[in-house]
Formats: structure tokens, C-alpha cells, sequence
């Protein structure tokens, strides 16, 4: 079951103020990575990004994999923060999940099925590093969006 941390998007008047969403589960099975999709694409929309443009395709793109990743190996519990700065130009995406290995990105191969989300992730991002923790692993990728108009 998914059950969200901070399902929302921040509404201070502060300028300095970042938008935040989180999430976080305790079984895999009930995880919907279209609503880690759609969460994204929201918060971006909040921040006046639109959803069409590159850059939020971009973003539903990262999350997609690494969630989808969590989900796939890794048995227990996991999270996901979004949180994307003030002046809404750098979106941070942080995936935890429960297991101890850290990702390894496999050879290029056109012929195979799968296997090619980290060179996308690691091609799309500007920031990409893994910390081990006591229950698993952090992943997290910095993303630089262009000003929202």
C-alpha cells in the first residue's frame, strides 16, 4: 500500500519556499508508478511548467525508472521525494528502498529487452549517485528545468 507522506505541494507565501511531494510504501505489490508519474507532471504543472514540454516528460521519465527499479528489486519498503527549488529550476528526485545493492548499469546491447533505464536516467540527469543506508539505498537525481514561464 502506498501511503503518502506529504501528498501535496507546498502553499506557503514565501517566496523561498520549495514545492515538496513524498510518498512512501511498505509492500511493492500496491505501488502505481503511473501516480509517481503523475505526481511529478503535477507538482511541475503547480510550478507552471507544462506538462507537454520536454522537461516535465523528462522528469515523469526519471521517476518512472527509478521507482520502477525500487519496486523490481526490492522487496519492502521504499519512498519517493520530489522536491524542486524556489526558483523552480532544479527538480530533486529521491528513491529509497529496502535493498543493500547498489544499481549497476549493464553494457550497451540495441538486442536486448530492458536493462537500458540507468543509461537513460544517467543521460537525462545532471546529478546521479547512489548512498548505501542501514536499510537499503538512497538514489537520488538532480534534474535542471528550464524557468517556468
Amino acid at each position: 500500500m502506498v501511503t503518502p507522506l506529504k501528498d501535496r505541494a507546498s502553499d506557503e507565501q514565501e517566496p523561498a519556499a520549495s514545492l515538496r511531494y513524498s510518498a512512501a510504501w511498505e509492500d511493492t505489490a500496491d505501488v502505481s508508478i503511473a501516480k509517481a508519474r503523475a505526481a511529478v507532471r503535477t507538482l511541475l504543472v503547480q510550478a507552471g511548467h507544462a506538462s507537454h514540454h520536454r522537461s516535465s516528460q523528462d522528469a515523469q521519465l526519471v521517476v518512472s525508472e527509478l521507482v520502477t527499479n525500487a519496486v523490481r528489486h526490492a522487496p519492502g519498503p521504499g519512498a519517493l521525494v520530489l522536491e524542486l527549488t524556489p526558483d523552480t529550476t532544479l527538480l530533486r528526485i529521491i528513491v529509497s528502498d529496502s535493498s543493500p545493492d547498489l544499481p549497476v548499469p549493464r553494457a550497451h546491447d540495441a538486442h536486448r529487452v530492458g536493462g537500458h533505464g540507468l543509461h537513460l536516467v544517467s543521460r537525462l540527469c545532471d546529478q546521479l549517485h547512489t548512498t548505501a543506508l542501514d536499510s537499503g539505498k538512497q538514489i537520488a537525481a538532480h534534474l535542471h528545468l528550464k524557468p517556468a514561464r
